[in-house]
């Protein structure tokens, strides 16, 4: 007997390794555009905030200006005595404290919705998501009124109940999505061998959607780290927060671009030492989910 060979494909679907490649330099051209695009206006920033007041308010700005950390001096209050530390505590304390309350009631929630699936709980996530629809300048009144009546204006864990209430939406959101995609195998066996919903979750779901939790965590700590609008009218002289430090910076004398570009690096620092320290989970975890 005679070995037969599979027919070669046809010459127009071969896939050429100089094609394929030449098609990844390109997407990887993209991305590095893309990447530049985005970084550029924290550039811009950061390189304004290295200039003199004099040097910040040219137009169109001096690049090749000298450089000086007077703003940095002027934030951190060298020359005025006003200390940034306070505020940068305060928005510390609630975002993550907020954060940790929405992981630790979003978690359970999703777990509900996803792996033990409720009745009617297409109902509850669009309970859930129509709590977003309203905006928040909207319910600033009565929340003013609630926060007077119960003696918590000025106070941070006002901000860390309103910041959690506004990111559990989303985090429940995230998060069903990311356990819709924890192999229910592996919650039988867990099952079958005892394991409480406790013990489920800590030792089996948590690992397994690591990725969908650090997403949803770094968005809710960004999410409360750069609200304004609550801290603003809520908070006074002991609960303000970096956001409201910042519009400090606005005063009837005029906009000091290198004052407030360097106070703006300063706030946006943690958010971004976040990310970078995250952006592998995040990643996966907005991209592919919990598993592959």
């Amino acid at each position: 007997m005679t070995a037969t060979t599979a027919p070669s494909p046809p010459e127009h679907t071969r896939r050429r390794p100089g094609v394929v490649r030449h098609k990844g330099s390109i997407w990887g051209l993209l991305a590095w555009i893309c990447g530049l695009v985005f970084f550029l206006p924290f550039a811009w920033m950061l390189l304004t905030s290295l200039h003199s007041e004099s040097a910040a308010a040219t137009n169109p700005p001096s690049i090749g200006a000298g450089l000086t950390l007077q703003g940095y001096r002027d934030f951190f209050g060298a020359d005025t005595g006003v200390s940034p530390w306070p505020p940068l505590i305060n928005s510390l304390t609630a975002s993550v404290a907020s954060t940790l309350l929405v992981l630790a009631l979003a978690i359970p929630a999703a777990y509900a919705l996803s792996i033990k699936p409720v009745r009617k709980w297409t109902d509850v996530m669009f309970f859930f998501l129509s709590t977003k629809m309203l905006p928040a300048v909207a319910g600033l009144l009565p929340v003013y009124l609630i926060a007077q009546y119960a003696g918590m204006l000025d106070s941070i864990w006002l901000l860390v109940i309103l910041y959690t209430s506004m990111n559990l939406p989303i985090a429940v959101w995230m998060m069903r999505s990311f356990l819709a995609e924890v192999p229910k195998e592996i919650l039988e066996a867990a099952s079958i061998d005892g394991a409480g919903l406790l013990t489920t979750l800590y030792r089996i779901v948590a690992p397994v959607a690591a990725p969908g939790i650090a997403a949803t965590a770094l968005i809710s700590f960004i999410f409360s780290w750069n609200e304004l609008l609550f801290a603003r009218v809520l908070t006074g002289v002991v609960a303000g927060t970096a956001p409201v430090f910042l519009t400090g910076f606005v005063t009837s004398q005029g906009l000091f671009l290198a004052k407030v570009c360097a106070a703006a690096v300063c706030v946006s620092l943690p958010v971004l030492i976040a990310g970078f320290a995250a952006q592998d989970k995040l990643v996966q975890g907005l991209s592919l989910g919990a598993v592959k």
